[in-house]
């Protein structure tokens, strides 16, 4: 058998799932669901002894991820919130980090709420069009983004920024939710460390929740086993098996999802409610060769804006194939309202510069049939139509 890296990421997403030293020949890794391991005699470790520290499931799965990210290790946790937060004990009170002003709200309001209060400064820019070289301190230790950034599909070109701030001796630190490692791996453009949450994409069925770190330098990687053992943000051996499970079908679903993305892009750009979609894989959107450049796909994620907040209230209100629900990443189609869900903690003023109003809507585009989706739509749009007229 071929080694693994010579294979395509689609067969990856397969071959990395197998546990070579099972004499059994089972196909599915197994679930160790046990909390603490037997020594077979003094200073004879089988390797695991506590699964707060480590656990053969889960280390699988960080194994697999590590490879998909060509990355040395990857480190599982409890949610994707947990490895953020754990990615931030890496820096000490004083230190400074840029981060993107279009990010997730729940990492907006962990900088806010808790590494604030630490003593962790920040400052928000939009490094998909700001010069962060006019944002660096002398106690600037890193630089923090989304690509696309969450939920207004801002693309920033991570090779370019990683050039510049390893220039002055920064960590670039990425968020790559939105796209998986099926579509990009930041570590090849000279990010330092990668961020997932593994409820999305990677898990795939809206059946479990977790998040990862992957790194490319062994003292990071030290310094991240240290602070994971200590917390104990450690991803549970059943949810580790699930998440193992989902990538399976990675490649299949994201093939699926963004061919459903791009046609879904095209059919909102015709409707006269709709005043705006913001898709990166639509030639017009200003980072779509950045895209093509640095990814291998534009995800399925998108982002709409129609011409009034009471329409947008109605196709909520309307959905029925479709979900009205957070999150992203799974089989089916989901509506989020960002600025009452995903982005309800973020200041109004940062809401206001980024443009999330009342009419904004952003859509986890699924793998159903196109078919039934544009019907849906054409049915939604019909409803809040008459709604709003009142007819």
């Amino acid at each position: 058998m071929k080694h693994s890296d010579d294979y395509s990421i689609d067969t990856k997403c397969q071959i990395l799932n197998r546990d070579l030293s099972d004499k059994w020949g089972a196909i599915s890794f197994p679930i160790y669901q046990s909390a603490t391991f037997a020594h077979n005699g003094l200073g004879g470790s089988t390797g695991y002894d506590y699964t707060r520290m480590q656990n053969p499931t889960r280390q699988q799965l960080e194994s697999v991820l590590a490879k998909l990210e060509n990355g040395i290790d990857a480190l599982a946790y409890s949610s994707g919130m947990a490895a953020v937060a754990n990615v931030m004990e890496l820096f000490k009170p004083g230190d400074h980090i840029i981060i993107d002003e279009d990010l997730y709200g729940g990492s907006i309001r962990l900088f806010d709420a808790i590494n604030k209060k630490n003593g962790l400064e920040f400052t928000a820019i939009n490094l998909s069009s700001e010069d962060v070289l006019e944002h660096i301190r002398p106690n600037t230790k890193a630089v923090y983004l989304e690509t696309p950034t969450n939920p207004m599909m801002n693309v920033t070109d991570i090779e370019k920024l990683a050039a510049v701030a390893h220039g002055k001796g920064l960590l670039v630190i990425v968020d790559n939710t939105f796209l998986s490692p099926y579509f990009q791996n930041p570590l090849d453009l000279g990010a330092d460390i990668v961020i997932h949450s593994g409820t999305k994409f990677l898990g795939g069925h809206h059946d479990t929740i977790g998040g990862f770190v992957v790194v490319k330098d062994e003292k990071i990687d030290e310094r991240l086993r240290l602070i994971y053992k200590t917390i104990g943000a450690g991803l549970a051996p059943f949810d580790s098996w699930l998440i193992l499970r989902g990538i399976r079908t990675l490649s299949v679903r994201m093939d699926r999802a963004q061919e459903n993305a791009i046609k879904l892009a095209e059919y909102l750009k015709k409707n006269r409610h709709v005043t705006r979609v913001i898709y990166p894989g639509l030639p017009e959107h200003p980072g779509y060769e950045i895209m093509k450049k640095q990814a291998r796909g534009f995800g399925a994620m998108l982002t709409f804006e129609v011409d009034d907040s009471s329409f947008a209230k109605e196709i909520l209100n309307n959905v029925e194939l479709i979900y009205f629900a957070e999150s992203l990443g799974g089989t089916e189609t989901l509506i989020t309202y960002p600025i009452t869900q995903t982005h309800a903690e973020v200041p109004k003023a940062l809401l206001e510069k980024n443009g999330i109003t009342d009419r904004i809507l952003r859509l986890s585009v699924g793998i159903e049939g196109i078919e039934d989706l544009i019907a849906e739509f054409d049915r939604v749009f019909e409803k809040a139509e008459k709604a709003v007229s009142g007819n």
